[in-house]
């Protein structure tokens, strides 16, 4: 099915259709056709995993049986604590075909973070390498919250969790089964369940539909060009919305193939892979072009590269020009949430493409319509004014997020009152073509490295500690990263500042929450800037150390 036509059709679906998942992203595809290719570095060489659509099929079925011999079925939540692998898309595979709904963890988070966002599970699978992590979470007992089902040899990574079942033994338990039942969910039942950090509370989960895919594939399509011939690498983590959403389901929805990198993030292997596989549709971080850019050692021109795409945090408007002198193409920006997908950017292709702007993010994305509004009146601003960016509900046929886990529709304060916009709290300006530009946040998130970062979860860790009385965290600009966290503390009558207290509570964070939340530095203050309601002047302390930089 063509791209245009398969969006059409999901379009179409009303609430009381129903969506087969499993079959709209792998079953309906040539079995032949190569679906992944996982990359594993290996020494001096790269060592490639090939799977076709064919062999995600029959290894999802079979998963399916014994993940039902497990009990789990229709609107069970299933928590993935899992890294870039052949084997996390089989499972995510495996739970839609059973109705179950799919809820994504990054594997640097900590043992806090996993719960939070694991209370609605029945079940949570996990590398046998990560299992420790959830250690912590056991009762007296050595239970855990959920059902383990451990990627590998569960006994060999930590002996007391021998027990728990494993991928390989519930594969081969199917595989001697009669298949089960396959589920399909209506259009508006959620398939994922995403969290999402806030500048307050607990992390807000986001429940995903089926119909969202139309979005998703729109995406996939228009904006990253992703052909048939292309070998397509999205680096970003499928722990997150825009690697789950177009690293692994847009490019399956269009019978596309995907690379999957099993490693984390080293400039001399993105560039050794980029190069080696003749990769021409890449996609990343603005994060991980400037450490490209920043790398000193050996750097090996991408010989295949037609287009690059950047996304999750501001991109700086140099490079763009890097790109096309270093890599042989130039970026274009991209915006979105994980409420919405991607909404905003330059599009790759040639039916929608127009010339990248320098400092824009571009227009809005075929099936979205945004403005920049009025914060009170919520009325549109003129062309070059800077005001809340929002989503034109009833003129966006591909928006699809309408509330947050066990809220009603369209009544939190993400919507104005009368339903229209949808407030993506970010600020923005629009020049008179509509081509718009990133301008700021106007709920002191913070973005790192891609990541969205809500400073209370940090404020909130760092208060854990014994020390700490008081806690403030903001951001400071970073060549690499974009942004990286700051603290600003106030500690308690009988601690004594200093460097080892400082270096202390950096640990304390990190391995509190994940490797990437802690902050940078720590500043010992003797009280903090509030409002005369008692809030914390967040922008206040990040103006003053701006200054204090400036100054240096």
């Amino acid at each position: 099915m063509e791209a245009e036509a398969l969006i059409e059709q999901l379009l179409g679906q009303d609430c009381e259709t129903v969506v087969d998942i499993a079959g709209l992203l792998c079953d309906r595809h040539p079995r032949e056709r190569r679906a992944l290719s996982v990359v594993h570095p290996d020494g001096e060489r790269l060592r490639v995993e090939h799977v076709t659509y064919g062999e995600l099929a029959d290894r999802s079925q079979h998963l399916a049986g014994g993940l039902a011999g497990l009990g789990i079925g229709p609107g069970d939540h299933v928590a993935t604590l899992m890294g870039k692998s052949a084997e996390l898309v089989v499972v995510l595979l495996a739970l839609w075909r059973l109705g179950a709904v799919h809820v994504p963890l990054f594997t640097a988070f900590a043992d806090a973070a996993i719960a939070a966002r694991t209370t609605t599970a029945r079940a949570l699978v996990t590398d046998a390498d990560l299992l420790a992590k959830l250690d912590p979470l056991r009762d007296a007992a050595g239970a855990t919250p959920w059902t383990v089902v451990v990627n590998g040899d569960a006994a060999t990574a930590a002996p007391a969790t021998g027990t728990a079942p494993t991928l390989r033994a519930l594969e081969a338990e199917g595989a001697a089964a009669p298949p089960p039942a396959r589920v399909r969910r209506a259009s508006d039942a959620p398939f994922l369940t995403l969290y999402t950090s806030g500048t307050t509370g607990a992390p807000k989960a986001v429940p995903v539909p089926a119909r969202a895919l139309a979005a998703f594939v729109s995406y996939q399509h228009h904006a990253l060009d992703h052909r048939a011939d292309d070998v397509f690498w999205n680096m970003s983590d499928p722990g997150w919305g825009y690697g789950l959403y177009q690293a692994v389901i847009g490019p399956l929805a269009l019978g596309r193939h995907t690379l999957l990198l099993a490693s984390g993030f080293d400039a001399a292997l993105t560039l050794r892979v980029l190069a080696e596989l003749k990769v021409t549709n890449f996609a990343a971080a603005p994060t991980v072009y400037r450490a490209l850019r920043n790398h000193d050692g050996p750097f090996s021109r991408p010989a295949a590269l037609r287009c690059c795409s950047a996304a999750g945090e501001p991109l700086n408007p140099d490079l763009p020009r890097w790109a096309e002198e270093h890599l042989g193409a130039t970026i274009h920006d991209h915006y979105g949430q994980t409420e919405l997908g991607m909404v905003l950017g330059t599009a790759w292709h040639p039916g929608h493409r127009a010339a990248p702007v320098p400092g824009r993010m571009g227009p809005a994305l075929p099936g979205w319509t945004l403005a920049v509004i009025d914060e009170s009146t919520h009325r549109p601003l003129p062309a070059g004014t800077v005001g809340c960016l929002a989503v034109d509900v009833p003129r966006s046929p591909l928006m699809w997020f309408t509330h947050y886990l066990g809220g009603r529709p369209r009544t939190s304060g993400r919507f104005s009152p009368d339903g229209r916009w949808f407030l993506t709290g970010d600020l923005a300006s629009a020049d008179d073509q509509g081509r718009f530009a990133f301008a700021g946040r106007d709920d002191d998130v913070i973005i790192m490295a891609g990541y969205r970062i809500g400073p209370v979860d940090v404020e909130n860790a760092l208060l854990e500690h014994p020390a700490v009385a008081e806690a403030a965290v903001t951001a400071v600009d970073d060549d690499l990263r974009g942004e990286v966290l700051e603290a600003f503390v106030v500690l308690t009558p009988a601690s004594i500042p200093g460097d080892d207290l400082a270096d202390a509570l950096r640990l304390h964070v990190k391995h509190r929450l994940a490797a990437h939340l802690y902050p940078r530095a720590v500043h010992f203050r003797h009280c903090l800037p509030r409002t005369e309601s008692g809030k914390v002047k967040r922008k206040q302390l990040r103006h003053e150390r701006e200054r204090e930089l400036a100054t240096v």
